[in-house]
């Protein structure tokens, strides 16, 4: 089964058990599918949902600090909510020590020593984590070993 099956099958799901958040983050994840469809006027495979999938996640995920900030503890929780929903479509998330360990060989690979080879090498760690890791982090992780 696909995963735009996969989460048309859930989004039912969620609606026979009155669940809310789940059936509106489903919703709002396929209508992003739909409307990347018929912007490209390609049918999208499951990289392609992922992506999307990846894309909400990022945007739950960068609007939280604004959220803590404002002290709404209500959206805080909804938040949280969503981006539990959103996780469990993606494959399983990379650690930090797994995450290291890949922008050492990386760094290796394309033969980087300094700050001005970050694009080679974030270049050809992207593909590597796409989906299991917030580049945001990688990012970081490959700066901290470049600088030293």
């Amino acid at each position: 089964m696909s995963l735009k099956e996969t989460l048309l099958q859930d989004m039912k799901a969620a609606m026979k058990e009155k669940d809310a958040v789940r059936k509106n983050t489903i919703q709002l994840v396929r209508s992003g599918v739909l409307q990347l469809e018929k912007d490209r006027k390609i049918e999208l495979d499951d990289e392609g949902v992922l992506d999307v999938i990846a894309k909400e996640l990022k945007k739950r995920r960068d609007s939280l600090p604004d959220y803590e900030k404002s002290g709404r503890t209500d959206l805080i929780e909804t938040l949280h909510r969503e981006m539990e929903v959103l996780m469990a479509y993606l494959p399983p998330q990379l650690t930090e020590e797994e995450i290291k360990q890949m922008v050492t060989d990386t760094i290796q690979e394309v033969g980087a020593t300094s700050m001005k080879d970050m694009g080679k090498v974030m270049g050809a760690i992207t593909p590597k984590v796409k989906g299991r890791a917030d580049n945001k982090i990688v990012s970081q992780l490959v700066r901290a070993q470049l600088g030293q």
